[in-house]
């Protein structure tokens, strides 16, 4: 019996909607199943076939127009002119892997450090998130004596074995490693408690005292700072801090996985944890940071990763190449010549107080919630019982696809649109949203 995955299956193309296909797009998805075996996911009923992006828009094979608001890949926007020229000038001139000295590792890793607390002094580089999470499981391993991870209950962190096992958010059919411990996540929203910050590091702590009852040691807590796969889980401002202090009395360390809430989504910090004033031991990143080059980094406070790095030599042939250092090196500046932090928190604080008059105007809409350009749409069928109306969110979405505005569903429900554009998106943009949710929204109820 196949299991469904909250992160894969939820918004997904499936057999049974293939009937319903024009017959160009069904000869795409048939060639898919052919070549690509079953494992691959698609979005929407019926797919989108992308053929050209520019900021944060797309174009599909028949012309059509779309506002992406979803994608995280294309950071600064779809086919950024600065990644462009970088990446086709550093290519004529050498690519190759980090065991001959080059400037470019250099010259970006202490770019790159200049935007995170001083503590954390140490960068290492791979292709992917998943690689990057993967290595800081094993840092957090081997600096702690331990094995035990704690993650939120539907937490995604990669497809590697490691950080499958702590990847709630692939389903059941994915078995979690049993040195895995879930929480549950901080839901502002749903969770009844007079000091969030107090109760999620009492849930913590209780994980921590389950594994001391199985003969496990604690190795670290692993999350991402929005909990973005939990639903978007932004407030309250600091809650982390508590559930930090229990981490490290307990002898573990934090990983803060930045892959989605980093360079400059959240607005309000460059990096997401520092909407919360904590420092992490770890810091991982990935997608965002290369404008869709494949790199990614593990940041890291020195004494942390000795633990690793000084009994352990590490290779990764791609990792750190030269011209993904380029693409990093251009995205960073973009965001800070282009001043895409404020922007972030500027746009996306009118893009939030303009889907809350959705909230006022249909009761279907439970809590609309974010920082910067990173934001939650919840959707429920009674909002004094929050009762989570996953069928209306994937119906949503659909709908939304047709008015030519992209993005997806997220939470342990699948009642949550996840609404993270690349950051070119535009107060201008406003309008196509929050318009196209609206008579979305006016439609399916009527």
């Amino acid at each position: 019996m196949k299991t469904r995955s909250t992160i894969m299956d939820t918004n997904s193309f499936r057999a049974e909607h293939a009937n319903a296909l024009s017959p160009d797009i069904r000869a795409l998805t048939d060639k898919r199943g052919q070549v690509l075996g079953g494992a691959y996911r698609l979005f929407y009923r019926t797919p989108v076939h992308l053929v050209k992006g520019k900021g944060q828009y797309l174009w599909d094979a028949d012309g059509h127009q779309y506002l992406d608001v979803y994608n995280n890949v294309a950071s600064i926007g779809h086919c950024h002119p600065a990644v462009i020229d970088a990446v086709c000038s550093q290519m004529g001139q050498l690519n190759t892997h980090t065991r001959y000295l080059h400037e470019r590792i250099l010259d970006y890793s202490d770019a790159l450090l200049g935007t995170l607390p001083a503590e954390i002094d140490r960068a290492m580089y791979m292709c992917t998130g998943s690689e990057a999470n993967d290595l800081a499981i094993r840092v957090a391993r081997a600096h702690s004596g331990g094995t035990g991870i704690i993650v939120t209950k539907e937490a995604y962190h990669g497809t590697s074995d490691l950080t499958s096992g702590a990847s709630p958010a692939l389903g059941s059919g994915q078995p979690l490693a049993p040195t895995t411990r879930l929480v549950m996540p901080p839901d502002h929203y749903r969770v009844d408690a007079p000091d969030l910050g107090e109760w999620f590091a009492h849930e913590i702590q209780q994980q921590i005292d389950d594994m001391a009852a199985h003969g496990i040691t604690f190795a670290g807590f692993l999350a991402d700072s929005i909990f973005s796969s939990d639903g978007v889980l932004p407030y309250p401002r600091g809650f982390l801090q508590k559930a930090v202090e229990v981490v490290h009395a307990n002898g573990g360390i934090f990983i803060a996985d930045e892959v989605q809430p980093g360079f400059a989504r959240t607005g309000e910090s460059f990096w997401g944890f520092g909407r919360h004033g904590v420092v992490p031991d770890i810091v991982t990143t990935g997608k965002p940071m290369g404008n869709g080059i494949p790199v990614s980094g593990l940041l890291a406070r020195h004494e942390v990763l000795a633990s690793f790095s000084d009994q352990i030599p590490y290779f990764n042939t791609f990792g750190g190449n030269p011209v993904a250092m380029a693409a990093a090196q251009a995205v960073l500046n973009v965001i800070q010549q282009e001043g895409l932090q404020e922007h972030s928190l500027t746009v996306g604080t009118e893009l939030l107080a303009a889907l809350q008059t959705l909230q006022d105007k249909y009761d279907c809409v439970g809590d609309v919630r974010g920082a910067g350009l990173f934001i939650g749409f919840e959707l429920v069928s009674d909002r004094a019982s929050k009762t989570p109306d996953k069928t209306l969110a994937l119906n949503l979405i659909e709908a939304l696809r047709e008015e030519r505005v992209l993005t997806s569903v997220a939470g342990p429900y699948g009642n949550v649109l996840k609404l993270r554009p690349p950051l070119a998106f535009q107060a201008d943009d406003i309008e196509w949203l929050v318009g196209a949710l609206d008579r979305s929204l006016a439609r399916l109820l009527a």
